[in-house]
């Protein structure tokens, strides 16, 4: 069995899951078919990780344990541990870069085009969508209600799809 492989395999599981027993398809399915694991290391590490104290994602630590040792418990743990700790580094790398001036003009400026963009393509959008008077009414109505920030979004949506039906019957 390759270690690497086999770390890299609990590395994407642990990377596509968020926790719990998210992780058992991804590595249900990748153990089963290259046989480094049976129906039988499933059943068992589950049922470990549901008696051991703890989170229920320590699972594939007694998973890993059962297809290839204490190295593969090993490299379960570091594979499960490694995605946790590589967020709190990037949270340290951007709360450190996130006060630089570069950092907050150059966001701005992002924001900025992001504004641009989505307008944009809402008016191009709504160039197909209202094609009469009726839709224009609906539409400004539909966006003043939403600017005034009183009305809640569900409500205005609610109130443009009875309008729409008004009008369009």
């Amino acid at each position: 069995m390759n270690w690497l492989a086999y770390f890299l395999l609990f590395l994407k599981a642990s990377l596509l899951s968020t926790g719990g027993l998210g992780n058992l398809p991804f590595l249900h399915k990748d153990l089963i078919a290259l046989g480094w694991a049976r129906e039988a290391d499933f059943v068992t590490a589950i049922a470990v990780g549901q008696v051991s104290p703890g989170p229920t994602g320590l699972w594939s630590i007694s998973l890993g344990y059962l297809t290839f040792g204490w190295l593969g418990a090993g490299l379960a743990l570091a594979a499960l541990c490694l995605p946790p700790l590589l967020a709190l580094a990037v949270a340290a790398f951007y709360h450190r870069l996130e006060t630089l001036k570069p950092a907050q003009d150059f966001m701005r400026g992002l924001s900025l085009g992001v504004v641009g963009l989505t307008l944009a393509v809402a008016l191009q959008l709504a160039s197909t969508a209202v094609t009469d008077w009726r839709g224009v009414a609906i539409a400004a109505g539909s966006l003043g209600l939403a600017l005034s920030r009183r009305v809640p979004v569900i409500l205005v949506l609610a109130l443009a799809a009875l309008a729409g039906f008004l009008f369009y019957r």
